[in-house]
């Protein structure tokens, strides 16, 4: 018997987007080091000691997942975001190396509270028997 886990019912259109956010399955459309703004969940942070300072997160959107750099600096600037962020919104410049596209933080906002309208958006779809 196959069982499938039991996720809520969320289309892509009820995601939440900020504006001017681009979704990670168009980030191979910016040039190298265009400067572009991305959203996704935190779903990996990682500070190797080997690293020197440098923190490396993965956020997942609606449509994948999207590696982030941030430089030591950028990290003191907005380490309250960096920390504790659930959703975050980062503005960076675009880098290609190897087949892997990164995006080098330049700005970090913290956007956990837009998970609320996700939640409720859920919430509706199963009272709605959807």
């Amino acid at each position: 018997m196959l069982v499938a886990p039991v996720r809520p019912v969320v289309s892509n259109r009820d995601w939440p987007r900020p504006p001017s956010c681009l979704p990670s399955s168009q980030l191979d459309s910016p040039p190298e080091g265009a400067r572009v703004a991305v959203a996704g969940l935190v779903i990996l942070r990682q500070r190797p000691g080997t690293a020197k300072g440098v923190i490396f997160l993965t956020l997942e959107d609606e449509t994948g997942i999207v590696n982030v750099v941030v430089w030591r600096k950028i990290y003191e600037r907005f380490r309250r975001a960096v920390i504790s962020g659930r959703l975050l919104k980062v503005t960076g410049r675009m880098q290609r190396a190897h087949s892997v596209t990164h995006v080098i933080a330049e700005e970090i906002e913290d956007i956990s509270g837009m998970l609320d309208m996700l939640v409720q958006g859920a919430g509706a779809a199963c009272r709605d028997g959807q």
